[in-house]
């Protein structure tokens, strides 16, 4: 491919652009209408979608659009910089993915999702998933790796107060893929019942 035909036609703001974009999805995976940080990127990306999967493919990576979502996703078919989990953060990002279903159900399509530290212990409780509670750093430090990934953004950073809030995004559908919500619960049920070590890693749907 050479990177005149790549670019013809595009003004060198909006080459400069397309470079930072496509760094950007090599580093983040996703990129959300609803998020007013990377609203304008969304709208970009969408702009030249043919010229990012063209490219991007030549990386092998697949550029995946969901405008009913608001999402993009940069995926990898054979795997490659798939990211592991720790056992609490799986447990964590699916905590969030049913929230969000939960949440979603009691609002209008153009509301956002937004829940607070609270609702994620809540959940934990419920679940009775583990014997110990998760402490307060392994949660701040799973929040900020989804939050790095474009699936959260957290509106007040105390972390250690109930009601700190946090935003879910759209893109936990494409992070978390399941055919229902069951399919979560029962993934969660699989920890509940102690399969799993607290040291060991997990797969997670972040490439």
């Amino acid at each position: 491919m050479e990177s005149v035909n790549l670019f013809s036609g595009m003004l060198q703001k909006d080459r400069d652009e397309f470079t930072r974009l496509c760094n950007r999805l090599l580093s983040n995976c996703f990129l959300c209408k609803s998020n007013v940080n990377s609203k304008s990127d969304y709208y970009f990306v969408l702009k030249y979608k043919e010229k990012f999967a063209e490219y991007l493919a030549v990386l092998g990576y697949r550029l995946e659009i969901n405008e009913e979502y608001g999402v993009i996703q940069l995926t990898n078919p054979q795997n490659y910089n798939r990211l592991n989990l720790k056992l609490y953060e799986s447990i964590i990002l699916l905590i969030l993915r049913v929230l969000y279903d939960e949440k979603r159900r009691e609002l209008s399509a153009s509301d956002e999702v937004i829940i607070n530290v609270g609702d994620i212990h809540d959940k934990y409780l419920s679940l009775k998933i583990r014997d110990k509670m998760i402490d307060k750093t392994t949660l701040r430090n799973a929040l900020g790796v989804f939050r790095r990934f474009q699936l959260i953004e957290i509106l007040d950073k105390n972390l250690d107060a109930e009601d700190s809030r946090i935003i879910i995004f759209a893109s936990i559908l494409m992070a978390v893929r399941v055919e229902d919500i069951k399919a979560a619960y029962d993934k969660l049920e699989i920890y509940r019942k102690g399969k799993k070590s607290d040291e060991e890693a997990d797969e997670s749907e972040i490439d």
